[in-house]
C-alpha cells in the first residue's frame, strides 16, 4: 500500500533485520539493513537521524559476522554523521562512539579503543 521506500516501510524493514539479527540469521539481517539504510539515504537524506540509526546498525550486524573493516568504517561512518548533525554529546553520538570502541577492541586496536571508551564515558557523565 505505502510502497517500499516509504519511511513505515523502511521501518518494518529495520525491525525485521533486527529479528533476523536475533535469531543468528546475520546474512539476511545485513541484507535487510542494507536496504533499509539505501531506501532510508535515497528518502530521507544521508543526516535524517533515521538514516544514521540504518548505519549503526549495519555496522553491528557486520560485526556479529566478523566483518571488522567493514563495521570499523560503517562505525566511523556513523560517529562522524552523529558529530555533525547532532553533536558531539548527543545521547545518540555517545552510542556511536561506544560502538567504535567495541569494534576497535575486538580488532586489537586497544589504543584507540581506550580512547573512544573514554570519550563516550566522559560524555555521558555530563
Amino acid at each position: 500500500i505505502l510502497g517500499p521506500d516509504h519511511p513505515d516501510t523502511l521501518l518494518s524493514v529495520c525491525i525485521l533485520a533486527l529479528v533476523l539479527q536475533s535469531q543468528g540469521k546475520y546474512d539476511e539481517s545485513e541484507v535487510m539493513n542494507r536496504r533499509a539504510l539505501e531506501g532510508r539515504e535515497t528518502v530521507l537524506g544521508p543526516n535524517h537521524p533515521s538514516t544514521l540509526t540504518s548505519v549503526d546498525n549495519l555496522a553491528i550486524v557486520l560485526e556479529s559476522q566478523g566483518k571488522y573493516d567493514e563495521s570499523e568504517w560503517m562505525n566511523r561512518r556513523a560517529l562522524e554523521d552523529s558529530e555533525n548533525i547532532l553533536g558531539i554529546d548527543h545521547p545518540d553520538t555517545l552510542i556511536s562512539v561506544s560502538n567504535l570502541a567495541r569494534v576497535l577492541r575486538i580488532q586489537g586496536k586497544y589504543t584507540g579503543s581506550q580512547t573512544m571508551y573514554r570519550h563516550a564515558l566522559q560524555g555521558c557523565s555530563k
